[in-house]
Parts: C-alpha cells; structure tokens; sequence
C-alpha cells in the first residue's frame, strides 16, 4: 500500500482560518490592553494635575500676607479680595535665587475661563497700566470653581471682604463690632472625571485684612517696596 503525504487543500484552509482566529483575539487583546493603558496615563496625568493645582492652592492660601497693593488706578485694594469663583490675594516666600530687584511678595490670582483652572500672578505688587499677569495652566476639564470664606465668628462668607465689612473700611465709619478675620478658605473644584472635590485650607493667623495698613512710598511703581514684618503678629511659614 502507497502512503501520500502533503496537505490537502481543505487542510491548509482550516489552518488558516486557525491562524486568522487566532491573530484577530491576539490583536483585540493587544489594542485593549494598550487602550487601558491609554487611559490609565491620562487619568494619571489628570490626577497629577489636579494634585499640583491644590499644591498651588495651598501653598499660595499658606503663605498669605496681609500686604495691601495698589492696582493700575493707584487705588489700593485689600490684601485678599475672594468671590464665588475666584480667589486673589497676597502671598510671601516668592524665592528670589537670582537676586533680581524685586519684592518677595507676589500678588496671585485664581480664576476659571473655558472649563479651565488658571494661576496668574504679577512680577510687582503696585501695578503701572502697562503691568500684565503670567498665566500657568493648571487643570483642565473644570466646570465649577467655587471658594467660601470662613471668619472668626464661624460664619460663612460668599465673598471676601463681607459687603459691610468692605463699606465700613472704605467709608472709614467705626463699627459697633471689631473686625472679621478671615480664619480659613473652601475651595471646590468640580472637574469632569471626578465630580466636586473640596478642600478647607487654613489661613495664616493674623491681624485682620480688613484693617487699614499703610503702603510703603515708592517712587517707582514698577518696584515692589519691602514690608516692615513688625506689623505682623505672626509671621508666614517658608515658602516650598
């Protein structure tokens, strides 16, 4: 009897079926782990960022100064001026490696514009007209940015300083009660991926912002002047 070897064609048809089926499960299992992956970087990058905009947050709230500026009008604002949805204030330990002719304060501005988290601050604190804000990005996919405003009396406050407390100063009429100190901010961040997220940063503890505090003279308005830290019942912890 006569044996014949080789493969029928039949036979080679099923194996490359064989073959087919089982390099589109290879490739399906491939592109979904690499889609998972995918989405694991940017739910890691998108963490990192909302980590880094609450550094920012906190450390800019914990190195408050209770420093007065004048804006590009000359009037002079108060030190620490907050809304439903923006926060702006002056802060200490702005690290001057360099030696520049600059102030170690630092005037800084949160704000939200188009589902975006933005950080602007100054590089004077008494502005000319001319003076413009360097913006920093720093968290995308935000629909909501909501701060309030806590005082000494325990009571919450949509906006920083409270309307009577600000008509009082500016009127410069004595108030049957002493002034509000600000004690600690809520900010809430409600982003896309994770829904509302608040955080309670505390304030430095020191005289009210809503006291009058003289502005150094200055000749040049491009140049932030020093502050006397004598006026300071406490003075700010060391920037990062």
């Amino acid at each position: 009897m006569k044996f014949k070897f080789g493969n029928t064609l039949l036979e080679l048809l099923v194996a490359l079926s064989i073959f087919a089926v089982m390099a589109v499960i290879a490739y399906s299992g491939l592109n979904t782990i690499l889609m998972v992956r995918a989405q694991v970087d940017q739910q890691a990058s998108q963490l990192a960022q909302l980590q880094m905009a609450f550094t920012w947050l906190a450390n800019d709230i914990e190195q408050y100064i209770a420093r007065p500026y004048r804006d590009e009008y000359g009037q002079t604002q108060f030190s620490l001026q907050g809304t439903y949805s923006s926060l702006e204030l002056t802060r200490a330990g702005w690290h001057n490696p360099a030696q520049q002719p600059r102030s170690t304060l630092q005037r800084v501005n949160y704000y939200l514009d188009r589902n975006t988290l933005w950080r602007a601050y100054f590089r004077v604190l008494d502005r000319a007209q001319n003076t413009e804000p360097i913006k920093l990005e720093l968290l995308s996919a935000v629909t909501e940015l909501h701060f309030r405003f806590l005082d000494d009396q325990q009571q919450w406050h949509e906006e920083w300083p409270p309307t009577k407390e600000m008509g009082a100063t500016i009127s410069k009429q004595p108030s049957p009660s002493p002034p509000l100190t600000l004690i600690a901010i809520e900010v809430t961040l409600k982003v896309t991926q994770w829904g509302r997220l608040p955080r309670l940063l505390r304030v430095p503890k020191m005289y009210s912002p809503l006291s009058p505090v003289p502005i150094p003279n200055t000749s040049e308005s491009s140049e932030a002047p020093a502050v006397d830290s004598s006026n300071f019942q406490k003075s700010p912890p060391a920037a990062p």
